[in-house]
Parts: structure tokens; sequence; C-alpha cells
């Protein structure tokens, strides 16, 4: 993979707090930066707050304190419609749950993004057709969700979050439902999408094997995120 931009962050995260019901510290002082084309990994114990951690940067949650910033924007700086447009526009998020809509098609879930972008429908659906065929889904955009394996349906989820080619992908444990031979296809199509889009991929994982594709490793503890090294 190629090095990293030397250009300003994709994602600056700064002195970023955050609790949860109860008084319970998940992390304070976190600072954290992400360069356009830098793939990192982010492990830690079940609890520590690493899927809180993607939300707050996707602006689904809010934190205590501190910032986050994203090509420049505060996120709590913006209205709810331009956070909105910039969760649309810049950021591609994986999520554990998938979240695929069970009412529409494949190719139509995976298109939704381009959709809300106003592309063409049939621009939208030809592109919508390549990214399931990148993640080994060929011949199946007619399909409804109920007809799919978990397995499946993240894939789906993973075509939908790299199909408008975001600047920023937020990736929760992607290959969690994955056989290994489909698992390290789909960590090869993310390392693509950084080296021919420029965009960074923000990796949370517990899989050493995962981790093992990104620049980097950090791990999540409540001082914040620090380097770590597998052995």
């Amino acid at each position: 993979m190629r090095a990293p931009s030397t250009a300003s962050p994709l994602l600056s995260v700064t002195a970023l707090k955050k609790s949860v019901p109860g008084g319970r510290v998940l992390f304070d002082g976190l600072d954290f930066a992400l360069a356009p084309g830098e793939f990192v990994a982010i492990m830690g114990e079940s609890g520590a707050g690493k899927s809180t951690l993607l939300n707050l940067i996707a602006g689904l949650d809010t934190a205590d304190s501190g910032s986050i910033a994203i090509k420049g924007a505060v996120l709590d700086g913006l209205s709810d419609d331009a956070r909105t447009k910039l969760r649309r526009e810049a950021i591609g998020f994986v999520f554990q749950a998938f979240h695929i809509l069970p009412h529409l098609t494949l190719a139509q879930n995976v298109a939704l993004p381009l959709v809300l972008q106003h592309m063409s429908a049939r621009q939208a659906e030809e592109r919508a057709h390549t990214m399931l065929t990148s993640v080994g889904l060929s011949g199946r955009g007619g399909d409804f969700p109920r007809a799919l394996s978990g397995g499946e349906l993240q894939r789906v989820a993973i075509a939908r979050a790299l199909v408008h080619r975001p600047s920023l992908i937020l990736a929760d444990e992607p290959t969690g439902n994955l056989d290994p031979e489909t698992a390290a296809r789909i960590l090869e199509l993310f390392a693509t999408e950084v080296r021919e889009s420029g965009a960074g991929v923000l990796l949370v994982t517990h899989s050493n094997v995962a981790a093992a594709v990104a620049d980097r490793t950090l791990m999540l503890t409540r001082n914040g995120l620090r380097e770590h090294h597998a052995g």
C-alpha cells in the first residue's frame, strides 16, 4: 500500500471524551488523525467503546467533550442538514447490524447512497451491480435480503458503504460473519479503495488477521488510542 498523503488530515479527533449511562468513562482525552490514503485498524477489549467511537465520528452519537473534524469541517459546528449531507457524501459506514432494508432488492439497497446524491437510476443501478460483483454477489442484484445468509448480507452492506466512493470508510467488524477466503477478498477490496481513491479507512476489528492488512493498528483504552504491535 502506498504511503499516506502528507496533506491535511482527512479526519481529526481532538480531546474526545465519552461516557455511558451510569457514569463509566469509555475514553477521555482521545486524540487521533487519519490521513487521506491511510488504512488504520482499531482493536480493544469488548466494551472499550470501539463501535461508539465510529458512531461519534459518523455524527450518529455525541461526545461529552472534544471535537471531530472531517475534511476540515467540525461536526459540532454543522447544522443537522449539513451533518447529514457530509455523512451521505463523504462517509461509507459498514455497521455490525448491516441495516439492509428488507423491502428493497440487493441492487436497490446498494444504490441507495447514489440515489440520495441524485445520480440517475440507470447509472446508480449499473454501479450497484458492479459493486455486488466486487463482493462476490454477481447476478444477485434482483434478490431480496430475506434470501441471503448473514455473511451475504454483510457483503451487501460493504458494497453499499463503498458504492459512492466515500472519502472516509468506517467499518465495524466488517469480516465478522465471513469465511476466511471471503474475508481476505473484502479486506483487499478496502485496500484497493484506499489505493485508487485516496480514501481513509478506519476498521474496528477483533481479528489480528484483519488488522494485519492495515498500515497501522491502534488499541483503544480508557486513556485514548495507543500504537499496537502484534506478537
